[in-house]
């Protein structure tokens, strides 16, 4: 049987080496990938060489798998933490398009990536895409393999761009439209950083008065009888509650999330939240300019790409985050299998704004829909950050007021005493 040396990853997108038995290089390669190793080169050996005797300590062994004896054993945490980001896709799609705009063969340009990539979690990705492209696979159904990693709207567009030959430029569209949804996401994400430090810190704080401060004034109180005012003892009471049953709140909250994300994997509970999560004032708003800025980008980045509108409906759907304009889209698809428009069903919807009705009617009538979709992506993305500026100037005086009235009042249950006291000292 021919013996095949090989270099690849391992699952930690460690460098290994090795050698194989097999009857052929791809029935190598499949041996391979099942033991967990990802080959980036596989050569046969000449019948002279010598095989490598796997050597003590979990080295490699000639099926390319560490070994160790009793508690010699290598166990790595961090791959438990491997993630590949966003940001990651987005930065090796750029230079994928360069490769590819350069004319060098797809197999090479992975190989040029393989070597440039330097997270462990995408360099056992992209060998694994390397080596089904290496065996015949599109470059699309490699990606397909990995689809926590791309998704729909990603294998599609490349699937279009290999198919009208013009894959460095839907590489391009990917690079923009990824770096444009993480503006977008950190957008959202600097402007509620704030308002949410600014809550744990309020609950931190209303948390150690009651937990520690009122139990220590406690026993002076308890000195008053029932001359303590009002306030005083309700704070006293809901102390003591927090000290005894600190275990049910906690086990009564955890029962609440638990039973709160039941209902929202139900249809109905998924549709109510989400048509509820539209009418709250000023947050309604923000969430559906943000869902409207991403189906316009998406659906213009998709078309442009050569991918069918069908398929782009197909795919935009699951990008918006609400299940109410997802209805909505899917009605703008059914409309379309009978041979009508877009812009109707969207529009008797009555969940997108006139706006962007009128604007794809529009790019209908006129076989301009893309770039009209893509204005309408840029005229929402500002609206964004600007609804997002208002709704942080609002958020952050009504949490100061909610906390400082909190904590206020607080304040003002543990001092009434004490001015008692001192009212009747004097006297």
């Amino acid at each position: 049987m021919p013996v095949y040396e090989y270099k690849g990853l391992d699952a930690k997108g460690k460098e290994v080496t090795g050698i194989v038995d097999a009857d052929s290089s791809r029935t190598a390669r499949a041996r391979l990938r099942k033991q967990g190793t990802f080959p980036t080169e596989v050569k046969e050996q000449s019948g002279g060489t010598k095989r490598k005797v796997a050597g003590k300590g979990g080295k490699e062994s000639k099926g390319g798998k560490p070994k160790g004896k009793g508690l010699n054993i290598e166990i790595d945490f961090s791959k438990s933490f491997q993630y590949v980001s966003s940001s990651d896709v987005a930065t090796m799609t750029s230079q994928l398009s360069t490769l590819v705009g350069a004319s060098i063969p797809m197999v090479e340009a992975l190989s040029a990536l393989l070597e440039q990539v330097e997270k462990p979690a995408l360099k056992v990705v992209l060998a694994d895409i390397k080596e089904r492209v290496n065996e015949g696979s599109s470059l699309a159904k490699a990606l397909a393999a990995h689809p926590k990693i791309f998704d729909d709207l990603y294998v599609n567009m490349v699937a279009a761009g290999e198919q009208s030959g013009a894959l460095n430029k839907v590489l391009d569209r990917l690079t923009e439209h990824t770096e444009s949804m993480l503006a977008l996401r950190s957008k959202v994400t600097t402007a509620l950083i704030y308002p949410a430090l600014m809550a744990v810190i309020g609950v931190g704080l209303l948390s150690v008065i009651m937990l520690v401060v009122v139990p220590k004034v406690r026993k002076l109180f308890d000195s008053f009888g029932e001359g303590l005012p009002m306030l005083t003892k309700i704070l006293l009471e809901v102390s003591q509650f927090c000290m005894d049953w600190w275990w049910l709140i906690g086990l009564a909250f955890s029962a609440a999330v638990f039973f709160w994300r039941r209902w929202l994997k139900t249809a109905k509970g998924r549709n109510t939240w989400d048509r509820w999560l539209l009418k709250i004032p000023v947050l309604g708003g923000i969430l559906r300019t943000i869902a409207v800025s991403r189906f316009c980008r998406t659906l213009s980045t998709l078309l442009a790409s050569g991918v069918p509108i069908l398929t782009a409906l197909g795919i935009v759907k699951k990008v918006v985050g609400n299940v109410v304009l997802t209805e909505a889209i899917e009605k703008a698809a059914d409309s379309i299998r009978e041979g009508q428009s877009v812009a109707v069903p969207l529009r008797q919807s009555g969940e997108f704004p006139p706006l962007v009705t009128h604007m794809i009617a529009i790019g209908e009538r006129t076989g301009d829909l893309e770039p009209m979709l893509e204005k309408v992506a840029i005229a929402y993305d500002t609206a964004v950050e600007r609804a997002l500026a208002t709704f942080t100037s609002l958020l952050e005086p009504l949490l100061i007021v909610v906390m400082g009235g909190t904590i206020g009042i607080t304040a003002l249950a543990l001092l009434l005493p004490m001015m008692q006291m001192s009212k009747f000292a004097g006297s």
